[in-house]
């Protein structure tokens, strides 16, 4: 009972870590303005780590993978330090990795949820504001949109992609789950 907050502290604060990571990736590919001073502070908190990645890991075309490769990393180490500090038996390094692997997967499909819900909002309540916070997250979100509006264009100037983003992101992660098992 002791180690409940040290596992709680260690829970939050790579859980933080690990989602401004993954926000990074997610900044690099949607393109997002890099001197917005959101994108700024994400990219001083991770530019050690990354950049040092980036000289060792290849592109894959226009896809810079070490920030989606230092987010798997930094949830293994997460857990790694969850499992030493509970005094569970250490999973082998497969588990590990698919656990990490799904867990920054899951990651990314909540930012994109939570940016689609704030993007609808922002839309309603102050379209084409000029804020850092507001214009980064319609940065992240528009290609997602323009995906899904591929598939569900507008109808009579209302936009339904939201909703079909909503249930892909639900059916997926709830399948993700069932991945794990």
């Amino acid at each position: 009972m002791a180690q409940d907050p040290i596992i709680l502290i260690i829970r939050t604060l790579g859980e933080m870590y690990a989602f401004i990571v993954v926000l990074r990736f997610l900044l690099q590919i949607s393109h997002a303005d890099y001197y917005n001073p959101i994108s700024q502070a994400i990219a001083r908190l991770t530019n050690v780590p990354v950049l040092a990645l980036s000289r060792i890991i290849p592109k894959a075309g226009k896809l810079d993978l070490s920030a989606l490769l230092y987010g798997i990393a930094v949830k293994m180490a997460v857990l790694v330090l969850l499992v030493m500090f509970s005094g569970m038996a250490m999973p082998n390094i497969l588990q590990l990795l698919m656990l990490s692997v799904v867990g920054v997967f899951d990651a990314i499909l909540t930012i994109y949820f939570w940016a689609v819900l704030a993007s609808v909002v922002i839309s309603w309540v102050a379209p084409g504001s000029y804020h850092p916070g507001p214009q980064l997250i319609q940065q992240i979100t528009e290609p997602l949109f323009t995906l899904a509006r591929k598939v569900i264009p507008p109808i009579g100037g209302l936009d339904l992609s939201p909703i079909l983003i909503f249930i892909v992101i639900q059916i997926v992660q709830s399948q993700l789950g069932r991945l794990l098992f």
